[in-house]
């Protein structure tokens, strides 16, 4: 019997809404469309998608470099990132209650007070002063359940607030060498940086960490002192990986690490990577498009769309498998090295217009252990005869 693994990252409906203008004018962007998913210590977790699909803005949330709209995330078992969407969606329906109970109550004392000439007064004043006790009643509950939930977003604004020593357990690789980089700071300033801000001071120690870390990336300590101009794309992706080993961290998330270095150079930072992880334990969500890379480097595989993560499973499982519609259009879009095959290689194209859905809604549904599916109950009965498990 395998012993269950340990989550070192788990998000809970997860969303993030951009919004610009106001009035009618306003449009709401729903950049990250509530997913869910868990990273387990010591795997390497891809997250792959066309561009737009919202990887990189999870990447970011996972970080709290933007809050989040709604749901919750948990690093090592610890709340440190939540929304108050629902919370605030709740509080405006338990204050509309209020309203129309109000409105409602008075409605019946009206009809009450208009019976008056002609029925018992007295049984009339106790009616309007049940209806009266009664919408007391009712408001004062409310009103305690939105006591309630103010709290709740009182304790949300506490857990966002950055905690440093468990945040810096978790380091981010950005997508661009060259952007990601301060071009007035040395490589021992943007290295160390993170050292200082942990309140580390001894400059022989910081010096010495970031020696360590330069020899790890493949670097010399005299590159130290030089600037990032002065270096091709890969070596300035490698100071970016040496910036965020230099705290210890347990996880790291790679924004599409090597989406703007060469092929061959690539190569060279996923080596470098798969070296580390093993070399330190460490925890890898990988973010990128590039399927081809996914499948060597990746232990699993969540497949975003729209926003939503629409297919999770084993690398290995989801290429020999794959059941997600958008999935397969993904897939069929890979070339292979064999030009035989790249002459009948047909491209699936997805359109989501087809898959129309009314009283059966669709949700994530585990269709066998490990390999998780965003599908309609009609669905999920065809995937599961498509893989002969019926």
């Amino acid at each position: 019997m395998t012993e269950p693994r340990e989550k070192i990252l788990e998000l809970k409906n997860v969303r993030l809404y951009f919004s610009s203008g106001f009035g009618k004018r306003k449009v709401v962007v729903k950049a990250v469309h509530n997913i869910s998913f868990d990273v387990y210590k010591g795997e390497v977790f891809g997250l792959v998608g066309e561009s737009g699909c919202g990887k990189t803005t999870t990447g970011r949330a996972i970080i709290k470099l933007y809050n989040l709209t709604d749901g919750q995330i948990y690093f090592k078992s610890r709340l440190i990132s939540e929304g108050n969407r629902g919370k605030n969606l709740e509080i405006k329906r338990l204050r509309k209650e209020i309203r129309d109970k109000k409105k409602e109550t008075a409605n019946v004392i009206a009809e009450l007070k208009g019976e008056g000439e002609m029925a018992n007064v007295e049984k009339i004043n106790t009616e309007i002063n049940e209806a009266k006790a009664e919408l007391n009643r009712f408001i004062a509950e409310q009103k305690q359940k939105i006591a309630h939930l103010r709290r709740l977003k009182a304790a949300t604004r506490r857990a966002n607030v950055r905690d440093s020593k468990l945040m810096s357990k978790m380091q981010m690789i950005f997508q661009d060498p060259i952007d990601s980089l301060n071009p007035r700071m040395t490589v021992k300033e943007i290295i160390s940086e993170g050292l200082i801000i942990n309140g580390i001071k001894d400059k022989e120690f910081i010096e010495q960490e970031v020696n360590r870390v330069l020899e790890l990336v493949g670097l010399l300590p005299d590159h130290a002192n030089r600037y990032p101009h002065e270096f091709s794309g890969g070596q300035r992706q490698r100071i970016g990986i040496a910036r965020a080993l230099v705290v210890n961290p347990e996880m790291i998330i790679a924004d599409e690490p090597i989406s703007a270095l060469d092929v061959s150079i690539q190569a060279q930072i996923i080596n470098l990577l798969n070296e580390l992880r093993k070399k330190f334990g460490l925890t890898i969500l990988f973010i990128a498009h590039n399927l081809s890379v996914v499948k060597f480097f990746c232990d699993r595989i969540a497949v975003m769309y729209y926003g939503r993560v629409v297919e999770i499973a084993d690398s290995e499982e989801l290429f020999k498998h794959p059941l997600h519609p958008y999935t397969k259009a993904l897939l069929s879009a890979v070339p292979l090295p064999d030009p035989d095959y790249e002459k009948t290689r047909k491209r699936i194209a997805y359109n989501p217009s087809l898959r129309k859905f009314t009283v059966d809604k669709p949700k994530m549904v585990e269709i066998y252990p490990g390999h998780f599916v965003y599908a309609s109950e009609e669905e999920v009965k065809a995937y599961r005869k498509e893989l002969k498990l019926e």
